[in-house]
């Protein structure tokens, strides 16, 4: 077919993705960082459509970071830019995460699981598996310097005695240097291609390098430099996979403000063996893609929930969950959540529920019922970043009141946020009727707009009731913080004393 709409692929944040292809099949794997069950896989027969396949884990180490204990957290850390292999019948997906530094490798004979854990001696930053033709693997890696080390046959550490050594080199580089590595052997030449930043302004570029041997010099440089006419960012870092017919493409991401960082696919022609990206150096708006199952239904990476059966797959926990404080209702269709510590702030609240936003704008749409919630306790939305914004209710002084609280930003660089901006404010309230109400999430990522707007209504049934606005728009940030893209969140936190509880029921997602 030929895609009139082709990119952006998922108009989700799927950052730092790896592609394979095993027969008619492609997997993608992609960054989840803090987010539980993580590592997620997605498949595909056409390169453009997607749908969930496997989580790689439930848990990783469970750290006192991981599982949100006290004041302890992992946003913008955990698992980081995995790399994908199928290699004689065995899957192989290999990551650090940055809370623990540790390199983790997990094992399948199949996408769908189960995956056998393991660990490789040694920290890889944004690694690369590659089997090459004799049996033996090597890894590569690194940021600015990029390295190339040989492992033992079991994937344990470093081979001894076996190959280590500097491949290509960016230092110097006065922002982004190389990293987010692919590694790949193709027609008998050894490629290795990078993401970083052009060194006159901050834009991503992608970078390919290649070498006839394994300790033959690298040669290359960049090989696409295209913002697609969206807002000067560019598209960089990712995987290339060839199809049955011997076509090949690049699945690389840009970044889109708050809502993340999302997938583009880009054609790849060669010449004389080097790879040219898109047509003349842009990535073409319309180009040619065959389905290797033309006519599959693919199910939707998002959506609406009634609660009534398992958990969708769309939905990922903030960090680890404690299920001792989660009530799962299925006949009645009721998500029930208690809290189990004192919270400094929303970002902080266990056993939060999230499912990314999606471009260009999306709502989403919840009923909670405050009845169990204690002094100073919050239950409601919340679009989830550093920079939040959060509808829901709370009680004070023994009365139920709707509240709007954000974080705001002093300004909108992917800096961190400071100290002095991490505490949130009530930005507006009003007193509830009953215990139960209808809240609405609604957020714009058109062009980087990146605004969230807050609305109630009765929970009464009556769905043709007009949503009354609470507060302003509230600005949103991508920032390195968090290091993802905005999402929906169902949460519940106490600020005084744990123990209160709140239930979500008929989450409604609404696309624009």
């Amino acid at each position: 077919m030929t895609g009139l709409e082709i990119n952006p692929i998922t108009r989700l944040d799927y950052p730092d993705p790896d592609v394979i292809r095993v027969e008619d099949t492609y997997y993608m794997v992609s960054t989840t960082m803090h987010f539980m069950p993580g590592c997620e896989i997605l498949r595909s027969y056409d390169l453009c459509n997607w749908e969930h396949a496997a989580y790689v884990y439930d848990r990783l180490d469970s750290t006192p970071g991981q599982r949100l204990e006290g004041a302890e957290n992992i946003y913008g850390k955990g698992m980081w830019a995995a790399s994908i292999r199928y290699h004689r019948g065995m899957y192989y997906i290999c990551f650090v995460a940055n809370d623990t530094h540790r390199t983790y490798l997990y094992t399948a004979d199949s996408v769908e699981g189960p995956w056998e854990k393991r660990y490789v001696e040694g920290f890889y930053h944004d690694c690369s598996l590659l089997f090459d033709d004799d049996d033996r693997v090597y890894i590569a890696y690194g940021n600015k310097n990029i390295y190339i080390t040989e492992l033992k046959s079991d994937l344990s550490g470093p081979a001894e005695g076996g190959l280590h050594r500097l491949a290509v080199s960016d230092e110097g580089h006065p922002g982004l240097g190389y990293e987010g590595t692919h590694f790949y052997k193709i027609n008998g030449k050894y490629y290795l291609f990078f993401i970083h930043s052009r060194r006159d302004c901050w834009r991503r570029v992608e970078a390919c390098f290649v070498a006839d041997t394994l300790t033959g010099e690298f040669t290359g440089g960049d090989v696409l430099d295209d913002d697609r006419g969206y807002c000067g960012q560019g598209v960089a870092q990712g995987g290339i996979v060839d199809t049955p017919e011997g076509k090949w493409y690049a699945m690389l991401f840009q970044d889109s403000g708050a809502v993340g960082r999302i997938p583009i696919l880009v054609p790849v022609d060669w010449e004389n063996g080097f790879p040219v990206f898109g047509k003349e150096g842009k990535i073409p708006e319309n180009f040619e893609i065959k389905s290797t199952r033309p006519g599959y239904i693919y199910q939707p990476l998002v959506g609406s929930d009634d609660f009534r059966g398992e958990l969708k797959p769309c939905w990922q926990f903030n960090h680890e969950p404690d299920p001792a404080l989660i009530l799962h209702d299925r006949e009645r269709g009721v998500w029930k959540v208690r809290t189990g510590k004192v919270c400094s702030s929303l970002t902080q609240a266990g056993n939060m529920i999230t499912q990314r936003m999606l471009y260009p704008g999306c709502a989403g749409e919840v009923t909670v019922d405050g009845s169990g919630l204690g002094e100073g306790d919050f239950a409601g939305i919340c679009a989830l970043q550093g920079c939040y914004g959060f509808i829901g209710i709370t009680r004070r002084e023994g009365r139920l009141y709707l509240s709007v609280r954000t974080v705001t930003a002093d300004e909108g660089s992917m800096k961190p946020l400071g100290a002095n901006e991490q505490q949130d404010r009530e930005q507006a309230s009003v007193l509830l009727e009953g215990n139960a109400v209808q809240l609405r999430l609604e957020a714009d990522f058109t062009r980087m707009k990146d605004t969230a707007a807050f609305y109630y209504r009765k929970a009464d049934g009556e769905t043709d009731a007009p949503w009354i606005q609470l507060g302003g728009p509230h600005k949103l940030y991508f920032k390195l913080d968090h290091f993802t893209g905005c999402r929906f969140g169902l949460a519940v936190y106490s600020t005084k004393e744990p123990g209160g509880w709140a239930a979500f029921r008929d989450f409604i997602y609404r696309e624009r």
